[in-house]
Formats: structure tokens, C-alpha cells, sequence
């Protein structure tokens, strides 16, 4: 179910609790280092703004639960069923009473999916805290290159003690490794009931959240009594309902540098345009959070547009040249996608979705016949932000990878499973991992931050 029994107002999150021995927390004697512990009955809201009428600025957006009423979610593994969204979630934090015995406790850590920064953070959080627990550090295991490392006899899991994580933050990627692909879930939960493995933790996008939950079923299907929890990630904080999602902030503050430079050439040069391509595969969040007072043009998925004509983009860029000499541009790597010339059918990756096409170099052409004697200067820091994601972390994200990890592992020795933890209006809590998997957040091309930028760079809708 949704909502828990006796409280229609709370999203409920499935647990282990009826399978599993209640036993008081090893932080009691020093009541968690003198912060307290957090109550089951303790809540956050989703929503942190009633809105008079549905006029109200940001009462549309997906930015806030107007969007996501009534919701689509699947209750069992048989059914969809259309419920109303609740109110609050449960809150993230330790409790007094923990449902696994530290010392006899075996968890495995899983990253999956593509890399960004914080990874390494995340998984350092999640050793120290299991092993504050009382773990044994020989009962922490890593498992190699997403979940291939699951049966894969040429990768097998390495211990993760304290020490062999103590300075992997401070490096970009994963020491565990990643790989991307559909998982044999059944297999991985033979090798979790084989391994008794009573805690995994999966550090993952959208789809490792949907794999985790995949996980989660089987192992409730086969009862075998492990613990599934996911820590979300995705650059580009398209997860619905969390505040953000870690290794954003910091693909931001990189991405800024590509901007300037693009500024900075353009500004140089004689009729000079910076064209810049930065992540954003669905939305538009790290493109649009930039653009302000840096970028003269802002293309993103989320919102259509037209290169020619009296109200095209080209003729508002000309505009802009003929104004203060040089333009820059920032394009999202999953915008116009439409437009974007291709031979043949659209390729699709292993795990099913298309292939974006490269809709910077293609507008680069287009720009280059239309401006016949513009500079035109294209910078693509994708490669390096995402894929090689070869930066630490900001202090705010390595703060915010090591909160969502703590959370993670007090939701495991809880007893919860299928959930994700994330920051929601500023405070920590569970959500049922369906929940924010259902669809890719995006920018409300009427909401609030898309309409505070094109007010500050003065951009038309390009019809």
C-alpha cells in the first residue's frame, strides 16, 4: 500500500520489520553522540507551499506535488493502481530501535549506471556508518562493475575496511566500478541469499532506483530477507520530488567554467559566438541554473523552439551580435532533438533508450551557414563532468553525499526496503522508490526558475 494504515495523510514505506528481531540501537548510550534519535512518527512535508489558486506562480510546476496528483504507481507486482499522493514522508534518521544485529549483519555497497561526482563519497559514508553500526569490516563487501559483479566469476566483491576507503574521496569515478545494462535480478538475489547478504545498498540513477526496486520484489518473491535501499544520484536532478539529487551542485560549478570560457572567447573575437553543449538528457536543470547573467540564449528539452524566421533563434542571436558585438549560446544535450538531422532509425543503447544525436554539432552547422562571418567557437565539457567525472566534489555535495549515505544505512538497520532517501524542502526522508521513478523530473517551462531566467537574459519564446 501507499499510504500507511491508521495514517492516509503518510506515504509508507514497505520493511522487514515482521521478519526481523527488534534490539536497541548501539548509539543509545551516548544518544547518538548527544542529537538525539528521530521518531517512526516524525514527518516531512512534500508540498512547503499551499497556493491560493492554480493561477499562483509555480502551482503547475513538477517542481511540487500539484504535478504529481493523481500518481500512477504500482502497488504489487501484479497491479497499477491510480492512487492520490499523502501529504508527508517518513523521516530520515536513526532510531532507537534498529532491526539487524550489528555483528552479525553482512551488507553489500552496488554503484550502477553512469558516473558523476560523489560517488567515491557515497560509498566512503556508507562503510563508515555501517561499521559506527558495529559491523565487522570483513562483513562489507564491494561489488564490482555494477551488478555484473554479481556473476561475474572474473570480478568477484572486495572487502571495503575503513582503511582501504578512507581517502577515496578525494577522487573522481568509483573504486567499485560501473557498467551499465538490464541486471538478471534473479541472480542477483540467489547470490544475496548464497552471500547472506542482509543490507544492499544501490548508488544509482533512475534506472538502478528501478533495478534496486526490481531487487526488492524478488527478493520478497523468494523471501529472502535482505534489506534493498537506494541512494539516488543523476547529474542532471531529474528524480521526482528530491530537492536534489548529489553530484549536481558540483557538475554545476564545472560547467560554469566551460560557460566563461565560451564568454570569454566570444567577447575576444570579431562577431564572436560561444556555443556551449552541457548535460541535460530529459531537463534542462544544470543549463538553466547557469544561465544567468553569463549566457544571451538558453535551449533546453523541455521547451520547443525554431532556428529561423522573424522570431527564430538565429534572428534573436543576430540581435544580440549587432548590440554588444558577441552572443553566447548554451544548448542541453537532449534539446531539439526532433530537428536534429539523422540517417536511418535512432540507434538505442543496451538498456533500451535512444541514443541522443548530437545536437551540438549540429547546430554548430546551422550557425556556421547562417553566420557567414561570425567566430563561432564550440565547447562540449560533457565528457569530462560526466563520463570521466574525474573532479571531487564541492564541500556542499561531499555534505550532502555523506548525509543521503548516513540516512541510507539508518533506513537499513531499520528495517525499510524499496525506498530511496533523499532531501525533500530541506529535510531528509524515505520514499517508496516507485514513487520517484515514475518519470523524469523536469523544468516547468512556466515555473519558477525558467521564468526567472529568461526575465534575466531577456530570452523570447522562439516560435
Amino acid at each position: 500500500m501507499l499510504q500507511e494504515p491508521g495514517d492516509g495523510s503518510t506515504i509508507h514505506c514497505p520493511s522487514l520489520r515482521d521478519e526481523l528481531e527488534a534490539r536497541p540501537s548501539p548509539f543509545i548510550t551516548h544518544n547518538y553522540f548527544g542529537g538525539g534519535f528521530v521518531s517512526d512518527d516524525d514527518r516531512v512535508c512534500l508540498q512547503s507551499i499551499k497556493f491560493a489558486t492554480e493561477r499562483s506562480a509555480g502551482s503547475k510546476s513538477q517542481n511540487n506535488l500539484a504535478a504529481l496528483r493523481p500518481i500512477r504507481i504500482s502497488e504489487n507486482a501484479r497491479a497499477d493502481t491510480t492512487l492520490t499522493l499523502p501529504d508527508h514522508a517518513i523521516r530520515s534518521g536513526p532510531r532507537e530501535t534498529i532491526y539487524h544485529n550489528p555483528k552479525d549483519t553482512h551488507v553489500a555497497i552496488c554503484t550502477v549506471g553512469g558516473i558523476c561526482p560523489g560517488l567515491n563519497d557515497v560509498v566512503r559514508s556508507l562503510v563508515h556508518k555501517a561499521l559506527d553500526y558495529g559491523v565487522p569490516e570483513s562483513n562489507v563487501l564491494g561489488i564490482r562493475f555494477g551488478f555484473r559483479g554479481f556473476y561475474d566469476r572474473d570480478h568477484k566483491p572486495v572487502v571495503l575496511t575503513r582503511r582501504m576507503v578512507e581517502e577515496i574521496h578525494l577522487e573522481g569515478g568509483t573504486i567499485l566500478g560501473t557498467s551499465r545494462g538490464l541486471p538478471n535480478v534473479a541472480g542477483i538475489v540467489k547470490r544475496l541469499d548464497l552471500w547472506k547478504i542482509d543490507i544492499l545498498f544501490v548508488v544509482g540513477g533512475r534506472g538502478g532506483n528501478a533495478a534496486a526496486e526490481s531487487i526488492h520484489r524478488e527478493c520478497r518473491s523468494k523471501k529472502v530477507p535482505c534489506c534493498v535501499v537506494a541512494v539516488p544520484k543523476s547529474i542532471d536532478n531529474d528524480l521526482l520530488l528530491i530537492d536534489k539529487t548529489f553530484g549536481f551542485e558540483t557538475a554545476v560549478e564545472e560547467a560554469q567554467k566551460a560557460i566563461l570560457a565560451a564568454k570569454v572567447e566570444a567577447s575576444s573575437a570579431y562577431r564572436g559566438i560561444g556555443l556551449v553543449k552541457l548535460m541535460g538528457r530529459q531537463s534542462g536543470f544544470i543549463t538553466a541554473s547557469l544561465a544567468a547573467g553569463i549566457v544571451d540564449a538558453v535551449l533546453i528539452p523541455e521547451v520547443q523552439f525554431t532556428l529561423e524566421g522573424e522570431k527564430g533563434l538565429f534572428a534573436y542571436l543576430e540581435n544580440i551580435i549587432e548590440t554588444k558585438g558577441h552572443c553566447v549560446l548554451c544548448v542541453a544535450e537532449g534539446a531539439g532533438q526532433e530537428m536534429v538531422d539523422c540517417l536511418g532509425e535512432q540507434a538505442m543503447d543496451i538498456t533500451g533508450r535512444p541514443i541522443l544525436k548530437d545536437v551540438g554539432l549540429w547546430l554548430k552547422r546551422k550557425m556556421k551557414a547562417y553566420f557567414k562571418d561570425c567566430d563561432i567557437k564550440y565547447i562540449e565539457p560533457t565528457t569530462m563532468i560526466r563520463r570521466e567525472a574525474s573532479i571531487p566534489t564541492t564541500a556542499g555535495d561531499r555534505v550532502y553525499c555523506k548525509m543521503l549515505a548516513h540516512g541510507a544505512v539508518h533506513a537499513a538497520f531499520a528495517g525499510y526496503t524499496g525506498i530511496t532517501v533523499g532531501l525533500v524542502n530541506t529535510h531528509y526522508c524515505y520514499l517508496p522508490i516507485p514513487l520517484i521513478i515514475q518519470a523524469p523530473r523536469k523544468v516547468d517551462p512556466t515555473g519558477e526558475l525558467w521564468n526567472r531566467l529568461r526575465s534575466s537574459i531577456g530570452q523570447p519564446v522562439f516560435e
